[in-house]
């Protein structure tokens, strides 16, 4: 029993004995779900014999809150955390109801004790370190276990959502941090993920709301003017970039990742030596930061001294690297080796490089073939027909579509070139309304195409248009779209936009695959680091573009480099031609125009074309086996020897 100070005994409200406080709280606790009053009760008679009873005071709180009784509901929560300030229910409710009330900074204050006391949950201490530890199948079994008791716990969705975007899963993520920002809207750490999520998806104008809406209540954040920047330089606006990130290192100048993002923009506008200055400030910083020293790498130029070549071998003998920057630093060194002439030792480090890229992704090349035999079934003249008239007749986009290091960055500058064309970058919004719309990441692909009604690509090519405005900063009539990857979509892009030109950029599979071997890349590109993955990639690729010559004949026009190199100005003249565009003296001086470049090309094309990357990869040739067994006949059928 339960002594009352008056020596009664408590009684709940229908006369019966409380027992022990914990029997009465759990008590209580039942009864608020099906009768907040008689809960209230409940607690006032625990209450009457014991004041300081911090989780009285919660769920008393909770029944006034049930009853719309909000200001009483406040008084009671906040008693109960100061008598108890590790409780993060309460502190959670507390800021619920302030938030009602109109008190948007108490909220943001009670979310902010919320997220100090939640860690004391041991649920969230142990996904936490499972985070730490990259577990993510326990710090997902944990969070999800927790959440569905306390399924408004702001900082547990913020947890969850770190899960969804370490797999991938950004849309799941950005559930979660709308979920959270919805209890929480002063949650800024919430808000934080949320801007890089929809980054991350592409939503660069969301994400720019998001953090302008950050910078406003901190402007000075390192963080927020770094992520700001990547937005800003992904949309083309380098100037703006620019001065986030100098915004960003005057508040975070010992920060090498940051000297490097900046070395990135610095390098696209064409301030090769700032961006050179840039990079060596960030190795100075992290001697470690192998992205650093391949980024001095993917210049494309000789910049490495025996003393680079002498610290990357030290830093790479270290045992206290991280796997990322081991490639790196190996995929740096092969660079650096080749330009000595030392092709073994350079072989031996791209190779190497490639091996532990490759442990970190799951490939799988059949994939492609499947989605090759999938197009011949479903791709023929009647189907294109029954779809005629169908689609948006915009000829806004010129795609470039192919292999990577293909020549696709020359294509994209003399086109840039001419006064009514404008160059974007490699956007992701044809595979994102693919993968959406028809399901282009499964087997089927691209048979599911077929299920799209006839009325809904006229839809999808208009959503296209809106999703890369965001892309285009001039009047220019025609803009670019140079994501290489295309290739597989050249069937949806005929189907959502039949005006649209498509140019299929080609070069010998044995250069272009080494090429793609020496290549480390931020983003995708997944068949690149495995010689026989490439050889079936490319492949699959080309028959890919020869179904779609016979069943849509003349659909493509295809640019061979070694002809480009061979004869620049008859090229140019059939690639005008084809794009509807009268010529332009600008075009055949290309490598004259002022424009960012955001490939690993970026250096070459501010150059007039040259011939000596044709032969590179003769002198890797001994080691190339795998690669020429999985191209096939590919190899021999090609047009141009080298």
């Amino acid at each position: 029993m339960t002594p009352r100070r008056d020596g009664a005994t408590a009684q709940t409200p229908s006369g019966e004995p409380l027992g022990t406080l914990a029997v009465a709280l759990q008590h209580t606790h039942r009864l608020l779900q099906r009768d907040p009053r008689l809960a209230e009760q409940q607690c006032r008679e625990i209450l009457k014999v014991l004041p300081d009873t911090a989780k009285a005071h919660h769920l008393l709180g909770s029944a006034l809150a049930a009853q719309q009784r909000h200001g009483e509901a406040i008084a009671s929560l906040r008693l109960a955390t100061r008598l108890n300030g590790s409780d993060a229910e309460a502190w959670r409710e507390l800021a619920g109801q302030l938030l009602l009330s109109g008190d948007d900074a108490g909220a943001d204050a009670a979310h902010a004790e919320e997220l100090l006391a939640s860690a004391l949950d041991p649920r969230l201490q142990t996904a936490a370190r499972a985070l730490i530890d990259n577990d993510i199948p326990l710090a997902e079994h944990m969070l999800r276990e927790h959440l569905r008791e306390t399924p408004n716990d702001s900082g547990a969705l913020r947890m969850l959502a770190e899960v969804g975007g370490r797999l991938g899963r950004y849309d799941d993520a950005l559930a979660m941090l709308e979920h959270a920002l919805q209890i929480a809207p002063g949650f800024a750490a919430a808000r934080f993920n949320r801007a890089l999520v929809l980054y991350r998806l592409g939503r660069y104008g969301d994400a720019l709301d998001e953090l302008d809406r950050l910078l406003a209540a901190d402007p000075d954040s390192g963080a927020y003017n770094n992520l700001k920047a990547a937005v800003l330089s992904n949309i083309g606006q380098l100037g703006d970039a620019l001065e986030h990130f100098e915004t960003a290192l005057a508040a975070r100048p010992t920060q090498p990742k940051v000297w490097m993002s900046y070395g990135h923009s610095l390098k696209t506008i064409g301030r090769r030596d700032d961006g050179i200055a840039a990079y060596r400030r960030a190795i100075a910083l992290e001697p470690r930061l192998g992205e650093a020293w391949w980024s001095l790498a993917n210049l494309k130029s000789d910049v490495f001294a025996a003393e680079d070549i002498a610290a990357m071998t030290t830093t790479l003998a270290r045992d206290d690297l991280e796997n990322e920057d081991r490639f790196h630093l190996h995929f740096a060194l092969g660079k650096a080796l080749e330009d000595t002439g030392d092709a073994e030792q350079s072989f031996h480090h791209y190779a190497e490089g490639n091996r532990l890229r490759r442990t970190e992704i799951d490939y799988d090349p059949r994939t492609f073939s499947r989605r090759v035999e999938n197009a011949r079934a479903l791709f023929t003249p009647h189907f294109f027909a029954e779809r005629s008239g169908a689609g948006l007749a915009a000829p806004d986009p010129i795609f470039i579509v192919g292999m990577p290091r293909s020549g696709s960055t020359l294509i994209e500058q003399i086109l840039s070139s001419h006064p009514l064309v404008e160059g974007t970058q490699e956007l992701p919004d044809i595979l994102t309304l693919a993968r959406r719309e028809a399901a282009a990441d499964g087997a089927d692909y691209p048979r599911t195409l077929a299920d799209i009604a006839a009325e809904r690509l006229a839809e999808l090519g208009a959503e296209y248009l809106d999703r890369t405005r965001i892309q285009r900063h001039t009047d220019r009539p025609h803009f670019i779209d140079k994501m290489p990857n295309n290739w597989m979509h050249a069937g949806f892009i005929h189907l959502i936009l039949p005006q649209a030109k498509i140019i299929d950029a080609r070069r010998h599979p044995l250069g272009c695959c080494f090429s793609n071997f020496k290549q480390h890349f931020a983003l995708g590109q997944h068949f690149s680091y495995s010689l026989s993955d490439m050889g079936q990639y490319y492949a699959s690729y080309v028959a890919m573009m020869e179904v779609i010559d016979q069943v849509l004949p003349g659909k493509v026009h295809r640019v061979y480099y070694e002809a480009m190199v061979n004869d620049t100005e008859q090229q140019v003249r059939r690639l005008l031609d084809y794009c509807g565009l009268d010529f332009d003296p600008a075009c055949l001086s290309f490598h004259e125009t002022d424009r960012a470049v955001r490939t690993a090309s970026s250096e070459q094309v501010r150059r007039p074309i040259f011939r000596e990357g044709l032969d590179q990869w003769r002198q890797f040739d001994r080691w190339l086996g795998p690669l020429r067994d999985s191209l096939g006949t590919v190899v021999d059928e090609y047009p141009f020897a080298t």
